[in-house]
């Protein structure tokens, strides 16, 4: 008696990024272009072909991963769900699974990021109104996130994505996101917005630091780019030796920024090195709320970057680096030295780390992860988030037009 032949187990495929252009999921959501590409997955521009609805997928490669690394992206997918309720974090609309990636779907932004927004096209610098607006809005959403019990740690403004001419913006990107109210990850996220008390070079052991305050820390780090479109210095570490001049002279940001007197004193609460001493969201809140001006008026000398003054006029219109179209040669109480580069570019030495200790619940099990919607439009995308796909459902595995150019994202 013969048994009969059991199906073959499924390949795995190794797609390069382009390769998915044309892939319909689930009969549905065709991938259309490339937003970005990362260490570990993509991000396709996509559209409902039924009703030209416009959205981003998130493709995170399952191939090659071990447990607990599909453990972080189950972490991300489920943090990101709880705080897409939020009106100013991007939504995760559904989560389509194949055997070899999960693809994320997510509400689609169509002006970028943040960091494009003020470095490109240069809509917040010199706009008080506008930076006030966005900055409270991001205070809201990582307020929210704090009220669950989800902590960012990589807030930046590359993580952040503009709606309505920087009338809106909203969080992304919970791959490095949190439930554990004190953690022992340091070195998590990125130099630039990395708080003092996260990036202990030699931490002791079972030594932590609490996960709110550091978020804090980079939210004032992020209102310097809205405000001034530069880094307030490399990182908050006594190696910097930008950083150490505002530890000597807790001024010393005036003599380097166009900081009114009154975002001074808000950006000393925010920077203050006692994280238990750091002012909380609430408070940071009504501080900004009545804040009159973010930017001193022009005056001479201009602001201070590593040898030359920047005036505090100048247009961002074409900026890639916010390289200074107007220099004033003066003196300086500062010497050349303790002036680091920080300029708001997106080279930053960036550290995402994720320690091995144990910040997972124990309900993120290795099986596929399933919610009901709470208020997202009912279109074909049905009651449930979680969409498991098959080869049957991948119809078109050949790009159906040309491949555009991509960049890397996040």
């Amino acid at each position: 008696m013969y048994l009969p032949t059991p199906p073959p187990s499924p390949v795995l495929r190794c797609y390069a990024p382009e390769d998915r252009i044309g892939l319909l999921l689930a009969n549905r959501l065709e991938l259309t272009s490339i937003l970005g590409v990362g260490a570990y997955g993509v991000v396709y521009g996509a559209v409902d072909i039924h009703t030209n609805i416009p959205y981003a997928v998130k493709a995170l490669n399952k191939t090659g991963l071990d447990p607990r690394q599909r453990k972080f992206q189950q972490r991300e997918i489920r943090l990101h769900h709880m705080a897409s309720q939020h009106p100013n974090v991007v939504s995760l609309v559904r989560i389509m699974d194949s055997v070899d990636c999960t693809f994320v779907v997510i509400e689609f932004c169509p002006e970028g990021d943040l960091f494009s927004s003020i470095t490109e096209r240069g809509h917040f610098v010199g706009n008080d109104h506008l930076a006030k607006g966005a900055f409270l809005q991001i205070l809201d959403a990582v307020e929210y996130c704090h009220s669950i019990g989800i902590y960012h740690r990589d807030l930046k403004p590359e993580n952040i994505l503009v709606t309505d001419g920087g009338m809106t913006v909203k969080l992304a990107d919970f791959g490095l996101a949190t439930m554990d109210y004190c953690t022992s990850d340091f070195g998590c996220g990125s130099t630039f917005y990395m708080s003092p008390e996260c990036q202990q070079p030699n931490p002791r052991p079972y030594s932590y630091y609490a996960s709110a305050p550091n978020d804090i820390w980079s939210l004032g780090v992020i209102l310097v780019n809205l405000t001034c479109g530069r880094n307030p210095w490399k990182r908050a570490s006594t190696e910097d030796s930008t950083f150490r001049a505002y530890l000597k002279d807790p001024e010393f940001l005036r003599t380097i920024l166009p900081l009114s007197p009154e975002l001074n004193v808000i950006l000393r609460r925010i920077f203050e090195c006692d994280p238990l001493k750091r002012i909380t969201i609430p408070e940071l809140r009504g501080l900004i709320l009545e804040c009159q001006r973010f930017t001193a008026p022009s005056r001479s000398p201009c602001v201070r970057q590593k040898s030359c003054y920047v005036d505090e006029s100048l247009q961002f219109d074409n900026y890639r680096q916010f390289q200074p179209s107007h220099v004033e040669s003066t003196d300086s109480q500062y010497s050349d030295s303790a002036i680091s580069d920080t300029s708001l570019t997106d080279d930053d030495d960036s550290v995402s780390s994720l320690s091995s200790s144990s910040e997972y619940s124990a309900d993120l099990s290795d099986g596929p992860i399933t919610f009901v919607d709470p208020e997202y439009p009912r279109d074909f995308w049905g009651s449930h988030t979680h969409i498991p796909l098959t080869d049957v459902a991948e119809k078109s595995l050949v790009p159906s037009h040309a491949i555009g150019t991509y960049v890397t994202a996040f």
